[in-house]
């Protein structure tokens, strides 16, 4: 039902929220440590979250068979909207504290992955495989959040915002492709 190019844009789509906030993260002085514990978190996150929206998803499918369509369009158009209105919002400084120990590697790990919770509903609803696609989704966004807490300091201002804006974009894609082929 999903092709390999669309698993390797919802990853990368989903990826772009990691890298943005790793980027912003890595702006600061890092150790190696620090980059593996956000790095690991993230692409744990990303793995798991999909899995639960996928099994929620599974479990109304005969409630929303009839336009389930409408409703994978639904949630990664309102992910990818998200995703471009957070890529245009300002700039914020780099943290002054440790972002990749505590609660606050938790909150963040969290808050980027809530939009792979809605790609496994979208996942479930359309009762897509979900295992593969969700260690795709984990191993991308590991793979970015790493490369962008090492390139955050050179690269923050130039690109960061702009990934999280293409990412919205690929979402909404796949999201009318699913719309059209219901």
């Amino acid at each position: 039902m999903i092709s390999p190019i669309e698993l390797a844009g919802i990853a990368v789509g989903m990826g772009m929220d990691v890298f943005s906030v790793s980027m912003a993260v890595g702006a600061g002085p890092r150790t190696p440590r620090q980059a593996f514990r956000l790095s690991w978190h993230f692409g744990l996150f990303q793995f798991l979250m999909p899995l639960l929206g996928w099994s929620v998803g599974r479990s109304i499918v005969r409630i929303v068979h009839a336009f389930d369509h409408w409703i994978a369009f639904g949630l990664l158009a309102a992910v990818g909207v998200h995703m471009i209105f957070e890529g245009f919002k300002k700039e914020e400084a780099a943290p002054s504290f440790d972002r990749s120990r505590g609660w606050s590697l938790v909150a963040l790990a969290v808050a980027t992955s809530l939009d792979a919770l809605g790609v496994g509903l979208s996942f479930g609803v359309l009762g897509a495989r979900i295992l593969f696609p969700a260690v795709v989704i984990g191993v991308t966004s590991g793979a970015m959040s790493l490369v962008a807490v090492y390139l955050g300091r050179r690269l923050r201002s130039g690109i960061g915002r702009r990934m999280e804006i293409v990412g919205g974009v690929i979402l909404i894609g796949i999201g009318i492709r699913f719309l059209v082929a219901g």
